[in-house]
């Protein structure tokens, strides 16, 4: 049971934080804080961008974390994604077959990348970490080559379109009216498709007989093995999960902002930052990492943009100080 004193901790948080979202601020909050519109819009944007991030952070999870394996070409399976998903949606007219192809797209990759690569260097991570950099620069410069480089927009359909009314106040006018602030549907429909693949992919890991044989594989193989349970097949689906989930947050990460040549690097980078926040191997600690991510990347883009790239690597610190093994990792 928790101390009453966190429990009222959190309570007061959380009141805190409904009375900036929903109250009219007075004048002396808007002269500390700035309007309201910006950071209201700014936590909302926060909020989405740590949604994307943990889509493409939770199939590193899944394969670096709970694996161990050093996929350093992640990031090429996010872009590749999103390029064969433009490439599908532009040809059949249809996103949610793009959607789709992007997924299998990555899905196929990784399990290439399982049979050919990392099953002959199991356990050794440098060589891993070798080869997966250079298979991610070899990528990067056959997208370049095939798609060039160009920047390419997803068409969303109608339904995803559009802006949508929310309950909270922007500012009061002079006539005593009041204005809602409105935000994209598009970017509440991707927080919420993470929300629900975070807690499928908790549930699968935890509460399922397949999430067992995942973890007692990574623990002890050979085991595993003994009782009959093709440990290889197991791996490579995981990949296959892991790398279609990239492949996946590509084409929705490039219809929420777009596509274009080092968006890799960018995703890589937040995976690894996002993994290493949470903890290895924690589906939970994913999304506390990518909400933590999320929301310091675009405060620091709002209010400090000069030093806002700073805020990401001080929470990474921070961690590394205070909790080596991640905010949710297990201790050794």
């Amino acid at each position: 049971m928790k101390h009453p004193i966190s429990v009222l901790a959190i309570a007061l948080a959380a009141a805190l934080v409904l009375w900036l979202f929903l109250a009219v601020w007075p004048d002396w909050l808007v002269d500390l804080i700035g309007a309201k519109k910006v950071f209201t819009i700014t936590i909302f944007n926060g909020v989405t961008v740590a949604g994307l991030y943990f889509l493409v952070a939770s199939g590193f999870t899944l394969v670096f974390g709970l694996m161990r394996n050093v996929n350093l070409a992640h990031g090429s399976l996010y872009l590749f994604g999103a390029y064969i998903g433009w490439e599908v949606a532009n040809l059949t007219g249809i996103w949610l077959f793009g959607v789709a192809a992007g997924f299998l797209a990555g899905a196929v990759i990784g399990i290439l990348l399982q049979l050919l690569v990392f099953r002959r260097m199991e356990g050794d991570d440098l060589r891993q970490t070798l080869v997966t950099i250079g298979i991610s620069i070899v990528a990067a410069d056959l997208m370049l080559a095939v798609w060039s480089g160009g920047t390419y927009q997803f068409s969303i359909p109608d339904w995803l379109n559009g802006a949508v009314k929310t309950p909270i106040v922007t500012f009061v006018r002079s006539n005593g009216s009041e204005v809602f602030m409105m935000y994209p549907f598009y970017r509440l429909v991707v927080l919420a498709a993470a929300v629900a693949i975070g807690i499928a992919l908790w549930l699968i890991l935890n509460k399922t007989r397949v999430g067992m044989m995942i973890r007692a594989g990574v623990d002890d193989r050979a085991m595993l093995s003994a009782t009959g349970v093709n440990v290889h097949l197991v791996f490579a689906a995981v990949f296959a999960i892991g790398a279609g989930l990239a492949g996946f947050a590509g084409v929705v990460g490039g219809s929420a902002l777009s596509i274009a040549p080092g968006e890799d690097v960018r995703y890589l980078l937040a995976s690894l930052v996002v993994v290493i926040v949470g903890g290895m191997g924690s589906v939970t600690g994913a999304a506390v990492g990518a909400l933590l991510i999320g929301l310091a990347e675009q405060i620091g883009l709002a209010y400090f943009p000069t030093y806002g790239v700073v805020l990401t690597f001080v929470i990474m610190v921070v961690v590394l100080a205070v909790r080596p093994q991640g905010l949710m990792g297990r201790t050794a």
